[in-house]
């Protein structure tokens, strides 16, 4: 199984993957990595390929044991309820960080490496980010840990300054719907809504935007994303794609149309640049508040 194949199955994270073909190819492999993203992008999908690219690198059925959980150098560790409670909440407990500790200590069983992958490493209890750093800060040789996790400020500075991090984007056409909540048409009105609101009310409307928006970091993603497809689309238009790519077809209330190309680049911009905000510890209030400001019209 040559690189490229390995990651062959991973969709719309370009910029990941082509950070992690290069760290195979030249050997300079991270001790370990935080995959940040949202849910749905392939962050598992493409930390299992990674895995396979390190330890079974001719592929056959090597790699097929990697995908049936079955490779003893690769350990997937995934949120669990309590002990005697299978009802109970899901979380990364400090049992799984000891057990990754501990199994880390010895050489790997058959490949060149080992690799341990966390699975949305934001459900760590409260103890166990503490317990991961003496492996973050003494990392055995020839073994890698993925974190997977939703946004960098859902674990301790002292984990993630440890980690070499991998952005995962948002996909812009197969599944966009999925970015609004449940992919339902009242959240596409509601997100188109708010921004012709702010385009039409200028400072005013684009306060009241940030204020409903308040410390809801989850309804920002939302907002931001809405945005962002809808210039997408707009772009689509401006250079003659195909209707059918788009992502909005009928809505009640429509932003402006009518922008110029060099707005239509810097609104996108404007929007990549929110999400990555968002990713960071930047205020869901006031990121709004910069994104509809910088979406306002160009003055005639």
């Amino acid at each position: 199984m040559s690189i490229e194949d390995a990651f062959a199955p991973i969709r719309d994270q370009e910029e990941a993957v082509a950070l992690l073909r290069r760290a195979v190819a030249t050997g300079r492999v991270a001790h370990a990595y935080a995959f940040v993203g949202p849910s749905g992008v392939g962050r598992k999908l493409t930390a299992l390929a990674f895995a396979k690219a390190l330890v079974a690198p001719d592929g056959g059925v090597t790699a097929a044991r990697v995908d049936r959980g079955a490779h003893p150098d690769v350990r997937l560790i995934q949120p669990t309820p309590p002990e005697g409670n299978p009802k109970g909440p899901l979380a990364i407990r400090i049992e799984s960080v000891r057990t990754v500790e501990r199994l880390s200590a010895h050489r790997p069983a058959e490949a060149a490496w080992k690799v341990f992958i966390v699975d949305e490493a934001e459900r760590m209890t409260t103890a166990t980010p503490q317990a991961f750093l003496k492996t973050l800060e003494e990392p055995p040789d020839r073994t890698v840990i993925v974190l997977i996790l939703s946004q960098l400020r859902a674990l301790p500075l002292t984990v993630i300054s440890r980690c070499q991090i991998i952005r995962f984007r948002p996909r812009r056409v197969d599944g966009a719907l999925a970015l609004l909540p449940d992919g339902r048409e009242e959240a596409r009105v509601q997100a188109l809504a708010a921004l012709a609101a702010a385009e039409a009310g200028g400072v005013e409307a684009v306060l009241e935007a940030g204020e409903k928006v308040g410390r809801e970091r989850q309804v920002a993603e939302r907002l931001v994303d809405a945005c962002s497809l809808w210039y997408r689309d707009l772009l689509f238009e401006a250079v003659g794609a195909s209707p059918d790519l788009r992502v909005f077809h009928e809505v009640p209330r429509r932003p402006r149309h009518d922008r110029p190309l060099d707005d239509l680049l810097a609104g996108l911009a404007a929007c990549r640049d929110a999400w990555q905000a968002l990713q960071g510890n930047v205020s869901p209030r006031l990121t709004v508040e910069v994104l509809l400001g910088r979406l306002q019209p160009s003055p005639e």
